[in-house]
């Protein structure tokens, strides 16, 4: 939600138990030292535009309930640009132009499984079969990248990571970059798949992102276990 208070936009969070119950429940029985109203006064001090809107700030938790989630997709923050970010990592509202990274990884989903290239940007779909597309950070300032990085958004992050170490099946990790991999210590791999490369960005993607092959490494292990593959396209 977001007020208006003397002219000036306030941002609020959404009520978490309310759109993600499960999500709720999970990192409340992890003892959650989270404080939403301490990062909530943060964002009404910006006191100017916050992107995602509020209303899509736990977007991922919200399309990718907990028992529901079977793979995990690090991002970093949301894009910084009008009308982009949607609350799910490396995903732009249809009708933006496509960022680099977005275009990366949909070149490499073309060349690994060998279909045409993704046209739609909105990765909602992929979220609703279980793929949660979890940023590190969950807000960021208009036009300013890592802007909210150390308010608080990690302790969030890395409580979520932990809350997945429960889960009742094992999951699959794509880590994309070194921000993402820093997590894996976090990461039950006894328990869990982890696959990584380098990020997709264009300084990043020619290191080893491109022919790593994630989606159809994800979808074996998946059938591998008796789940349904990701319809990735």
């Amino acid at each position: 939600m977001i007020t208006k208070d003397r002219g000036v936009f306030m941002y609020q969070l959404p009520d978490l138990k309310e759109i993600a119950p499960d999500w709720s429940a999970c990192l409340d029985s992890q003892n959650r030292s989270f404080d939403f109203q301490q990062l909530n006064n943060y964002l009404n001090k910006e006191k100017t535009v916050i992107y995602p809107p509020s209303e899509g700030v736990f977007k991922a938790l919200e399309l990718c309930p907990y028992l529901h989630t079977k793979v995990v997709i690090i991002g970093q923050d949301p894009y910084h640009g009008p009308n982009q970010a949607n609350g799910l990592a490396f995903s732009v509202n249809e009708g933006q132009t496509i960022p680099p990274s977005l275009r990366n990884i949909f070149k490499e989903l073309s060349d690994d499984l060998s279909v045409p290239i993704r046209k739609e940007t909105d990765l909602s779909d992929w979220a609703k079969q279980g793929v949660l597309l979890l940023n590190r950070v969950l807000t960021v300032r208009a036009g300013q990248a890592d802007s909210h990085q150390g308010i608080g958004w990690e302790i969030f992050t890395n409580q979520i990571i932990q809350c997945l170490n429960h889960h009742p099946n094992s999951l699959i990790y794509i880590l994309w970059g070194k921000k993402a991999q820093s997590l894996e210590k976090l990461i039950d791999n006894s328990k869990h798949f982890v696959i990584k490369s380098s990020h997709p960005s264009p300084l990043a993607a020619y290191r080893g992102f491109f022919g790593s092959k994630p989606f159809s490494k994800t979808n074996s292990l998946l059938i591998e276990k008796g789940n349904q593959a990701i319809k990735w396209i």
